[in-house]
């Protein structure tokens, strides 16, 4: 069993940056892919960024790249998403979800096992 806890989010204007954590326990010395989505209002939840296990691997949304960044801590067992030049699209609940025993596609929710509750990010124009 893993727990997720997503912190971060608020209310930025565009153009800002925003870093946003997702805190793992319940697995301590585990190691697994771990990816952020977010989900707008009306909207389906979409990928946003990937992160492989051992970190050396990261995959971005086409729509997020060259401003968004994903990194592990193992030391504090999380992972970050930094957010650089948002801009109002941006706007959405993000949520942290990690891939335990699911091998599927990362780009695809239904292949993760666990999320967190998600924090909300509201880019102001």
């Amino acid at each position: 069993q893993v727990q997720l806890v997503e912190s971060g989010g608020g209310l930025v204007q565009a153009g800002g940056s925003l870093r946003l954590s997702c805190a793992a326990s319940g697995r301590p010395g585990s190691y697994y892919p771990v990816g952020w989505f977010r989900q707008a209002p009306g909207k389906e939840r979409e990928f946003v960024a990937r992160i492989s296990w051992n970190g050396d691997s990261t995959t971005y949304a086409d729509s997020v790249k060259g401003r968004f960044t994903i990194s592990r801590d193992y030391a504090k067992s999380t992972v970050h998403l930094q957010m650089n030049s948002l801009k109002p699209e941006d706007t959405a609940v993000y949520y942290c979800a990690a891939q335990l025993y699911n091998t599927g596609s990362f780009y695809f929710q239904n292949n993760y096992d666990y999320w967190g509750q998600g924090t909300q990010v509201t880019v102001a124009s």
